[in-house]
C-alpha cells in the first residue's frame, strides 16, 4: 500500500529533520569540528564549523535572546503555513517539497534553541570573487530546504504544464 501524499511529507520532514541532527550531532560531539583545523574535502569543499546566528549568509543576526526569539518565531510561523499546505496538498512532489523545507527549518530551529546559533560545517568556495557560491558554509538543514524550494519552483513552472487537461 502507498503512502498517501500526506504521511509521504511528513516522513521527508522527519527524515530530513533527523539526518540534519545527526550530521550536527556527530560532526559537533563525535568528530569535534570545532577543535579541529578545517579539512579540505576537495578544492572547492571544505569542513570546518561556522556558527551562523542569522539566516542565509548571516542576514538578520541575532546575537542577544530577543533577536533568538524572534527569529524562531518568524521560524515557527513559517513552518506553521508550510505544513498547513502540506496538510491541504493531494501532490505527492508538492508534499515532498514542503517536507524537505519543514524538516530542514526544523533542524536549524533545534539548533537555534539548543546553541543559540545553527551549526555550519560545509563550506563551498570558487574563485570567484562574487555571487551566491563564491564563499557559502551551510549544513545538511540547508541541503533540504534549497532541495525543497528547487522542487517547488520545478513543479510550479513546468510539472503543471505537462499534466494533461
Amino acid at each position: 500500500m502507498a503512502l498517501s501524499p500526506r504521511a509521504l511529507g511528513l516522513l521527508v520532514a522527519a527524515g530530513a529533520f533527523a539526518v540534519d541532527q545527526a550530521s550536527k550531532y556527530w560532526f559537533l560531539h563525535v568528530y569535534e569540528l570545532g577543535a579541529r583545523e578545517p579539512l579540505r574535502l576537495t578544492p572547492f569543499l571544505d569542513l570546518v564549523l561556522a556558527w551562523n546566528p542569522g539566516v542565509s549568509y548571516s542576514l538578520f543576526r541575532a546575537e542577544g535572546p530577543l533577536g533568538r526569539i524572534a527569529l524562531m518565531g518568524v521560524a515557527a510561523l513559517g513552518v506553521l503555513a508550510l505544513a498547513v499546505w502540506l496538510w491541504r496538498s493531494h501532490d505527492r512532489l508538492s508534499t515532498v517539497s514542503l517536507g524537505l523545507i519543514i524538516g530542514g527549518a526544523l533542524g536549524n530551529a533545534l539548533d537555534r534553541l539548543n546553541y543559540g546559533a545553527v551549526a555550519d560545517f560545509l563550506h563551498f568556495h570558487t574563485p570567484f570573487p562574487a555571487g551566491p557560491f563564491a564563499n557559502y558554509v551551510f549544513n545538511a538543514a540547508d541541503v533540504a530546504i534549497v532541495a525543497g524550494v528547487v522542487l517547488l519552483l520545478y513543479e510550479t513552472l513546468f510539472a503543471r504544464q505537462q499534466a494533461p487537461a
